[in-house]
């Protein structure tokens, strides 16, 4: 599976940890950056790996910054784009199961390294359930398309 993985210099250590683990499962990565820890702007990130998911060009996407929170927003602004910050194992299952998500996005400042590999693995494993949450979700899609 290829999954576009991107951070900002707040996000760089837990993004590294994440790309180790993608490629020991056996997944394509594309890292768009950064690169190291010198100070950048989360936005540049943000819109690169939302983008190339919206593309189709990377199945799903996965994005690191100190809290989370910019991030989450920035990759959002992407019209197709569903990115969940997630806090933990089960809101990383229930953003894939209710909300179809294909943005996962985590803080390296509040989120353990542990917490957010196994978040990482319960999100990827998990599927859209469909049924009711898709009536919802298509209530979503159809807002976005008439912005």
């Amino acid at each position: 599976m290829k999954i576009a993985l991107g951070s900002d210099h707040a996000g760089f250590d837990l993004k590294e940890s994440i790309k180790r683990h993608l490629e020991s499962g056996g997944n394509e990565v594309e890292d768009f950056g950064t690169f190291d820890s010198q100070s950048t702007d989360y936005p540049d990130y943000a819109f690169k790996v939302a983008k190339a998911v919206a593309s189709g060009k990377a199945k799903y996407g996965v994005l690191v910054c100190s809290t989370g929170v910019g991030m989450a927003i920035a990759a959002n602004k992407v019209s197709g784009i569903r990115a969940a910050l997630a806090t933990s194992v089960d809101v990383a299952a229930q953003s894939r199961a209710h909300l179809d998500a294909n943005v996962l996005v985590f803080g390296q400042k509040v989120t353990d390294e542990s917490v957010a590999l196994a978040a990482l693995d319960k999100w990827l494993a998990t599927p859209f359930e469909g049924g009711r949450h898709e009536r919802r979700l298509k209530k979503i899609i159809e807002f976005e398309k008439a912005r």
